[in-house]
């Protein structure tokens, strides 16, 4: 006789949470990409640098639980660039 399907699970808060970031980091990624490519968005933009840093994080977080490591310092890296580009425009 064989084993029984075991039933499946619903992810939990956590997973569900970091799931919903790391889609919202490829979208706010691809946004800022899109608005930049069609001379809507300055690359300049406290605006445009927000959404790299923030779809950095979003998807390094999903990457991170999954182990994709290169994927993971590819987000890293990426977010660490909007950083210092947000405090070099602030410093002016």
């Amino acid at each position: 006789m064989p084993a029984p399907t075991p039933l499946p699970t619903r992810p939990t808060s956590i997973a569900l949470l970091a799931e919903i970031a790391g889609w919202y980091g490829t979208l706010a990624i691809l946004g800022a990409y899109a608005l930049s490519s069609f001379g809507i968005l300055p690359t300049t933009a406290t605006a445009y640098q927000l959404l790299n840093l923030t779809g950095g994080l979003g998807v390094a977080w999903v990457c991170w639980r999954k182990r994709t490591w290169q994927a993971f310092w590819l987000e890293a890296v990426w977010a660490t660039i909007a950083v210092v580009a947000l405090v070099r425009g602030a410093l002016g």
